[in-house]
């Protein structure tokens, strides 16, 4: 029997040794890549469609990530093959079709796999004398030392690596079972509770929630999972709730060998459920000899409070604010010493006025009154701190208050991703760009999926645009459905003058927005009148906004500075100053604001707030 090789290049790929080689040496290449190449290869320069790379790799069964699973298999291979994506000498891609192998390619030289060897009649071994009959002995002896050591040594090697102290965990989402998809938001937030658990009192690094709810549903092997992921463990299981009975069963198990390490079922009724994944933190801490402080007892919360707080946070994830509020105040209306639910309250009022939904001044006091009570039933809550941390940084421009509370949420939960996203705004506001790009970067690495647009806006926002870009680019690619990306990716284009490249990520970003008819009409206005008429466009929006409803004055300024009129965008920032609107507080950078920044009305309106001049 022979096996082909294939030759492209100064390379030969021999699918039947799974190995690749590069002038004779063999190259590195993952096993999906090689999979991908041996498949791109072996089709002989036709296009192979992305769904047939997906059948082939991971199967038709399989949910996965297939987006960001085939284009860093692709990026490997082209690695390795050392070309260039724009320039390809071997791997091209077909927009909108796939990808399809364009080297030269030959058959090399058949290896030949030997026949087997035909058994040989033994031949009857002459009488043994006693000198050699010990001799004999001797070297049995001796080969059976050196057996046993070889054992002893990969007995110690295995037991060493079984041994190794496991420093970080993700929670995969808990799987629902019971049969009712209206009940994902139920083991969605017990993910979330069992996550803020292990975090808070363990000393486990913890995966954050946006970055393990990618795998919700993904049938992938849990050792790549946990690779992607950067978790030395994995706490997997699933929930099924059938009225008031919950029944929750989870297994731990070592991401370097599959290797299970722990398991339990546990069944609760409806008035358990609360403190399970307390108790579930607990275990999982004291299997890993990574118990933090002891977790303290946990207030009685009533199930009505407790599912009332599960569907707000699962609409907040969702970022319908409005729906999420009115879970929040159902929770602390049915259990008024509900510390989270006073906490994701405080959360759901105060985004109304940082995204511009409602004026600063009408949620100032609610968003006071509920972080305050949050903190009185539970100082020790990292989410309580920093919901006051943003009340001082949006509503009350008080930057000292606001730096000591983030700090102490990040002291109490430093993996708390949110806390640095938060102190990299407070840091803008004290003037101190380059420890606020710092604590995005962490926060970034905390929680990529979280907000994938941070760190490019920190980016733009400190004049940065190449690098802005490259950033954004680099998270478009990874999420190409996530919206806000690429408006962001849209305003640094605009700011560099790359007024097309502007209009077609707006375009997009409506498009994922489900808002076809809008991004079509932004399309046509480019075609007519250039980037230009766009921002007239999106001021005319605004203005028609405003007169049906609340619209943010600093929004306006910006819509009037994009076409450079000056005189209305300072107004704007006046009237904003005086509606104490939470979005002063990005005042300084905002690069579309530079040229008035000489204007002693707008220097008078960074004194009155405190800022150190940055620009």
């Amino acid at each position: 029997m022979q096996v082909a090789a294939y030759n492209f290049g100064d390379y030969e790929l021999d699918p039947a040794r799974f190995e690749l080689r590069h002038n004779g040496d063999p190259v590195k290449l993952e096993r999906i890549p090689m999979e991908l190449l041996i498949l791109l290869v072996e089709k002989d320069g036709a296009v192979v469609s992305r769904q047939e790379i997906v059948d082939r790799l991971w199967g038709k069964d399989v949910f996965v990530d297939t987006e960001h699973g085939i284009n860093t298999a692709i990026r490997k291979i082209r690695t390795v093959l050392k070309e260039d994506a724009e320039k390809p000498k071997f791997v091209q891609t077909v927009p909108g079709k796939g990808y399809r192998f364009v080297g030269a390619v030959s058959n090399g030289e058949l290896a030949a796999i030997p026949e087997p060897v035909r058994p040989v009649e033994p031949i009857p071994a002459p009488p043994t004398s006693p000198s050699r009959l010990r001799g004999k002995l001797i070297a049995a002896v001796l080969v059976t030392l050196v057996v046993l050591a070889g054992l002893i040594v990969w007995y110690r090697q295995t037991d060493k690596h079984r041994s190794t102290k496991i420093r970080s965990i993700a929670v995969l989402p808990l799987a629902n079972l019971s049969g009712d998809p209206a009940q994902d938001y139920f083991s969605d937030g017990i993910t979330d509770e069992l996550i803020t658990m292990l975090a808070r009192n363990t000393s486990l690094r913890v995966v954050s929630r946006t970055s393990v709810m990618q795998y919700k549903g993904v049938g992938r092997p849990l050792r790549e999972i946990a690779r992607a992921l950067g978790a030395d463990s994995i706490l997997e299981g699933s929930v099924s709730r059938a009225g008031d009975p919950v029944h929750v069963t989870v297994q731990l198990i070592r991401a370097a060998d599959d290797s299970h390490i722990w398991a339990e079922s546990y069944d609760r009724d409806a008035k358990a459920v609360f403190s399970l994944p307390a108790e579930i933190a607990e275990s999982v801490g004291g299997k890993l000899g990574a118990a933090g402080s002891a977790i303290r007892a946990q207030r009685y919360i009533s199930p009505e409070a407790h599912d009332a707080y599960l569907h707000g946070r699962y609409f907040w994830f969702a970022e319908n604010y409005d729906r999420a509020l009115e879970y929040m105040k159902q929770a602390v209306q049915m259990q008024p010493d509900y510390a989270a639910a006073w906490a994701g309250l405080s959360d759901s009022y105060i985004v109304r006025a940082v995204a511009g939904m409602a004026p600063a001044q009408e949620v100032r006091a609610e968003v006071f009154s509920a972080t305050k009570k949050a903190l009185e039933l539970d100082e020790a809550s990292a989410e309580a701190h920093n919901a006051m941390a943003a009340y001082y940084l949006f509503l009350e421009w008080n930057w000292k208050m606001a730096d000591a509370e983030s700090q102490r949420a990040i002291q109490l939960n430093p993996q708390f991703a949110e806390a640095y996203h938060l102190r990299s705004y407070i840091l803008f506001a004290m003037n101190q760009p380059e420890e606020s790009t710092s604590a995005q970067q962490r926060s970034t690495e905390l929680d990529p999926f979280a907000r994938p647009w941070a760190l490019g806006r920190n980016y733009m926002s400190r004049r940065h645009y190449d690098a802005a870009i490259k950033e954004l680019q680099l998270r478009k690619d990874a999420q190409p459905k996530e919206v806000w990306t690429r408006f962001t990716l849209a305003h640094t284009y605009g700011l560099k003058g790359m007024s097309k490249e502007s209009v077609q990520e707006i375009a997009e970003g409506f498009r994922l927005s489900q808002r076809e008819k809008v991004a079509a009409e932004v399309e046509q206005v480019f075609r007519k009148g250039g980037a230009r008429a766009v921002s007239q466009w999106f001021l005319d929006r605004d203005l028609a906004h405003g007169r049906r409803g609340y619209v943010s004055p600093v929004g306006l300024a910006v819509d009037y500075a994009d076409l450079g009129r000056k005189e209305e965008a300072l107004a704007m920032l006046e009237a904003g100053y005086r509606e104490r609107s939470a979005q002063l507080i990005f005042l300084q950078y905002m690069p579309v604001l530079d040229f008035v920044h000489d204007d002693p009305r707008y220097r008078a309106i960074v004194e009155k707030l405190s800022m150190p001049p940055a620009y």
